[in-house]
Order: C-alpha cells, then structure tokens, then sequence
C-alpha cells in the first residue's frame, strides 16, 4: 500500500478500491508497518483514494475533534456521465436503506434521513465530465446518489444508473486536509483514470 505520510501518531495512506476501509485497511497496514491503526474515517469499499488513520488513541480522538468541528477537509475527483453546471452547491436529504445498500434522495424529513451538502466545480467538462467535489457532509454513497439523482451518474456506478462498460466506479479521494501538530497538512492524488 502506498503511504503517503507517517509518524508516530498517524499514517496518511492510498487506499485502493475493492478494500474495506474499516478492516481490510487497518490489517494490511499492520502487515506492512507493523503498527496498528485505527480507522477515523471511511471510505465506500469501490471508491479510492487518501485515507489518514491513527496509530494511537489520542490520535484518534484529535482526528475525531477536527472532523466534528469542521476542520477535516476532504476533496474528490469523480467522472460523471453528462455535464452538469460548470459549478454548484448540492443540499438534499438522504435516506438509506440498509437492506438494499442504497441511498435514496427524499423530499420530507423521517426517521433515518440525513441532510447532506456538497459542492462541486466542473474541471473537464464532455458526454464524461471530471467532477471536483468538497464534501461538507459525510454520508454513505452521498456523492454517488446526489449526481445520480440529478441524471449525472458516476462512470462505472451500475447501482446509481451507469450504463457504461466500465466495472469500477470512476470516484476517488484527491485530497486530504487537517489540523496535526499544530499545523495545517494537506496531501494529494489523483486516480490513473485523469
């Protein structure tokens, strides 16, 4: 797995798609570092990209702080098919149903509906545009069901309305950004499918 980052208390890694965030991860990075990590945040299995874990529990819980005030940034790279305003912020309610796997944008509050917000900026736009999102929010398949539910479903996501040939989903955590230390770290990917 390639690290992008590490220290005593953290390790900044690339996660490829295909693995679980929250176990298969945190076992291969113990294999490789012989550490072991605790997961702060996740990410969908099809979906790669940056991840940060903790190595320690104070670790933890200072990523844990930064992400509930707001001050953990992630971005996203994702390939849409069709081309949606060159720029825009998204606010829907999602609601998941856990026996399917899927989200669902609804209209009325309910139990189990989550609000979720994102913005985006068309980089390339065409039939398949390049998408840079910034999550405000965090939820379960929320950049998938939000385009999707406007006609822009990701290339490859067959469960949120792809037709394409493609098998992996065409979305990937580009960037990663917050407070460690006493400093403001930021690191960067980008997919091989840019």
């Amino acid at each position: 797995m390639e690290i992008l980052y590490q220290d005593s208390g953290i390790v900044v890694c690339r996660k490829e798609a295909g693995m679980d965030s929250e176990t298969d991860v945190p076992q291969a990075l113990q294999a490789q570092l012989g550490v072991s990590v605790l997961p702060v945040h996740r990410l969908d299995r099809g979906t790669a990209g940056l991840m940060v874990y903790a190595c320690t529990k104070p670790a933890a819980a200072a990523l844990s702080r930064a992400i509930a005030q707001g001050q953990f940034h992630k971005e996203y790279l994702a390939l849409v098919h069709g081309c949606p305003p060159e720029k825009d912020v998204w606010e829907d309610l999602l609601f998941k149903d856990s026996r399917k796997n899927k989200v669902f944008v609804v209209k009325r509050p309910r139990a189990g509906v989550r609000a979720a917000k994102l913005s985006y900026q068309v980089l390339r736009p065409g039939a398949e545009s390049l998408v840079r999102v910034f999550l405000e929010t965090g939820r379960s398949h929320q950049i998938r069901v939000q385009f999707s539910s406007r006609g822009y479903p990701l290339v490859g996501d067959h469960k949120y309305g792809s037709r394409s040939k493609e098998t992996q989903i065409h979305l990937f955590s580009a960037a990663l950004e917050f407070p460690w230390n006493g400093k403001r770290l930021r690191f960067e990917a980008q997919p091989e499918w840019v």
